[in-house]
């Protein structure tokens, strides 16, 4: 009896399908996170070297 069963690909068992027509409010280009980042890290180095004198540490 076992034998007459048809069997399912399990090809997409357990796989999420995230669907590309989807489109956020929010995007941002390459080149500004490349810019935000450059930023940020001179902040900290600036932070490390004038930062205690700076806020009165």
């Amino acid at each position: 009896m076992a034998k007459d069963s048809t069997r399912m690909p399990m090809s997409t068992a357990g796989i999420t399908t995230y669907f590309e027509d989807y489109k956020s409010k929010i995007e941002f280009k390459p080149g500004h996170i490349i810019v935000f980042s450059v930023i940020v890290i001179l902040v900290i180095i600036a932070l490390h070297i004038w930062g205690s004198s700076f806020l009165g540490l």
